[in-house]
């Protein structure tokens, strides 16, 4: 496949299916992909293997003053053009709140955006691995909008969807997300297909039971279930069905809990 990749650090707007209008926050490294999960339907594509002689992270990444510079000049090109975003949104060549500075840069985004578009909210997606990390927490914290992903409430089935970093632990990153006291959207990306020789349905009765669960431990204010759109680094993932992704969501729905379905 190719890689879908974003320039640093704006980007768009563009449409999306979930947000409208979306002016885009890249924090890594312009054309590279750099990411605590390998996820098997990734549009950025699998993680590249290091580089010997590559620079430290740190010196690939755009500075909070880069940010802060694009952005207040982004959002004045779109006012003169009428053309101001639904959502200023952390997401691109991975996961966002890697960032050193993502305190800092979440706080300039805010003071930009009540400046130069005050009817956009700033929205961060994230895989929900990193609340644990300084400043992280605190920094979503200033979002009108955190979209943290959780795509199996099984362990093993979590293991091969998202292919996690050493020492993650589904169990702690639960614990991490109530923190938010359930101000939070919980995002799933339903599928199937098979994954290192064995079949993965996050769409079963187990998982969806498990899930469910989940969402009653959690109780986020959102849940937002969607599927494959776009090629794979793994091939042969198979999409959910629009009326399998409605049924989830009426079973959600009846918890009380409002439900977005992108299909």
């Amino acid at each position: 496949m190719e890689n879908r990749t974003f320039y640093s650090p704006v980007f768009g707007p563009v449409h999306s299916r979930r947000l409208g209008s979306s002016l885009g926050i890249n924090l890594m490294p312009a054309t590279r992909k750099v990411c605590n999960f390998d996820c098997v339907y990734c549009e950025c594509g699998w993680n590249p293997q290091p580089i010997p002689g590559q620079p430290p992270l740190n010196a690939l990444v755009p500075s909070a003053e880069e940010v802060a510079v694009a952005l207040e000049e982004k959002l004045k090109n779109l006012a003169r053009e009428n053309n101001l975003p639904h959502v200023i949104t952390f997401s691109g060549n991975g996961e966002p709140t890697l960032h050193r500075d993502f305190l800092k840069i979440m706080r300039d985004t805010v003071a930009i955006r009540n400046v130069h578009s005050p009817g956009s909210q700033v929205c961060v997606l994230s895989n929900s691995a990193t609340i644990q990390i300084p400043g992280v927490f605190e920094g979503l914290l200033l979002a009108d909008q955190r979209i943290m992903k959780i795509d199996s409430a099984i362990e093993e089935t979590l293991q091969k969807i998202n292919r996690p970093g050493k020492g993650y632990s589904l169990e702690r990153a639960v614990e991490a997300l109530k923190r938010f006291k359930g101000n939070f959207t919980l995002q799933t990306l339903f599928f199937s297909g098979m994954v290192d020789g064995i079949q993965v349905d996050n769409t079963t009765e187990r998982e969806l039971e498990a899930w469910y669960g989940l969402l009653d431990e959690l109780a986020p204010k959102e849940v937002m279930v969607y599927t494959l759109d776009r090629p794979t680094p793994l091939e042969g993932l198979q999409k959910c069905s629009f009326a399998k992704l409605e049924t989830i969501a009426r079973e959600v729905e009846k918890k009380g809990i409002k439900t977005v379905v992108a299909a």
